[in-house]
């Protein structure tokens, strides 16, 4: 089985090729948001090097989210195409659990944070058993405070992963002490290759959807429809 898997649902435009659960390639940038101008290129070249075309693929996957509502979008729309001309089906993978996927087995519960902006992240917490890695909380669109509450609150010991984790290394020292770490840098951010072995895992089991079942999975509403219930909830 040939899954091609992308991530575009932050700064990071991230492209690989599974075939099974054995990593044939893999193109990553996190060089400016210019997911429209970038990522068909980095298709084609990663396809292209591995001698591989589009209908070749088994299966097409993407990070639906949260993160970035244009980012989202492109990837989403990217796969929906491409599986369509292909007529292969797709599978839909939260950015929360590829980022939590990045990090190998481990003692301390997996926290990935996106950037929320004002002080809010994208979060959720995983950990590890002898099944794999489980979600053992919601998906959340909280302000960081509220994190490092619930995290104590649970009485645990974290590692973080995602862009927000160096934004806000500072205030998880001061509050979590000994018992946070960062992720290195090679797996801190999105990686289509977590992605794709996520969507192995899926397929495995039949979870496959159509390319017309496929949506971003936003968890809030963008700033601008926020802003405009607001104007709307003024002028009432």
């Amino acid at each position: 089985m040939k899954i091609l898997a992308l991530d575009t649902s932050a700064l990071v435009a991230a492209v690989a090729v599974m075939e099974d659960d054995r990593l044939l390639g893999e193109y990553m940038l996190n060089h400016r948001k210019t997911h429209s101008q970038q990522l068909i290129a980095m298709i084609r070249e990663v396809l292209g090097s591995l001698e591989l075309v589009p209908k070749d693929i088994d299966v097409f996957a993407a990070s639906t989210g949260p993160g970035s509502f244009t980012g989202l979008r492109i990837g989403v729309t990217t796969v929906k195409a491409m599986a369509y001309a292909a007529g292969k089906p797709v599978v839909s993978v939260p950015t929360l659990d590829a980022i939590a996927y990045n990090i190998p087995i481990s003692s301390f519960t997996i926290c990935p944070v996106m950037d929320a902006r004002n002080n809010q992240v994208y979060t959720a917490l995983y950990d590890w058993d002898e099944n794999g890695q489980k979600r053992i909380t919601d998906y959340l669109g909280i302000p960081v405070s509220e994190l490092v509450k619930l995290i104590k609150d649970m009485g645990k010991k974290v590692i973080f992963a995602g862009d927000a984790a160096k934004m806000h290394e500072e205030y998880f020292r001061q509050e979590l002490g000994d018992d946070f770490k960062i992720a290195p840098g090679s797996l801190l951010l999105q990686r289509a290759s977590s992605v794709a072995h996520i969507a192995y895992l899926k397929a495995m089991n039949n979870d496959l959807e159509s390319c017309f079942d496929m949506v971003p999975f936003y968890l809030r509403k963008s700033q601008a429809e926020r802003e405009y219930e607001k104007k709307l909830c003024k002028d009432c």
